[in-house]
């Protein structure tokens, strides 16, 4: 009977930044071949989901891709930016809506997280050296020591 699982689901909660019943939309903080991009990514219930992301320095470079994942082995996924790059990367899960990652960016490498607060993102990202993460007003960028 499906009242059971129902049930359980509702008794669980709001799913952060609910994107619909079964998934969950989660912030996304990403350096590619040094320049930082943000963005959400929106996991399903059954461990796919799609992502897209945008470089703060040029917002007209944008990123979409895809990814699976499961608890017991992370995550992979494929990247595409609108000036032809691309990326593959794995990710490793620290909740259902918290993780990080790395991958190879046809520019340069590339680190993420995902679900992770800003303030607590630097630790699993590869920032460039002289840089680090800060809010300029509204926005997320990588300023200078």
């Amino acid at each position: 009977m499906w009242i059971a699982p129902i049930a359980c689901l509702a008794l669980a909660g709001p799913a952060p930044a609910a994107a619909g019943l079964f998934s969950s939309t989660g912030e996304v903080i990403a350096i590619l071949a040094g320049e930082l991009f943000t963005g959400t990514a929106e996991g399903h219930l059954s461990g796919a989901g799609t992502l897209a992301i945008h470089s703060q320095k040029n917002p007209g470079l944008t990123c979409s891709g895809q990814f699976t994942s499961s608890a017991e082995k992370g995550g992979a996924g494929k990247l595409r930016c609108t000036d032809g790059s691309t990326a593959t990367f794995k990710f490793q899960r620290l909740t259902v809506y918290k993780g990080y990652g790395t991958g190879g960016f046809s520019r340069g490498p590339m680190s993420f997280t995902y679900g992770i607060p800003s303030e607590e993102a630097a630790p699993y990202l590869k920032v460039p050296s002289g840089k680090r993460l800060a809010y300029n007003g509204a926005k997320l960028e990588l300023v200078s020591l």
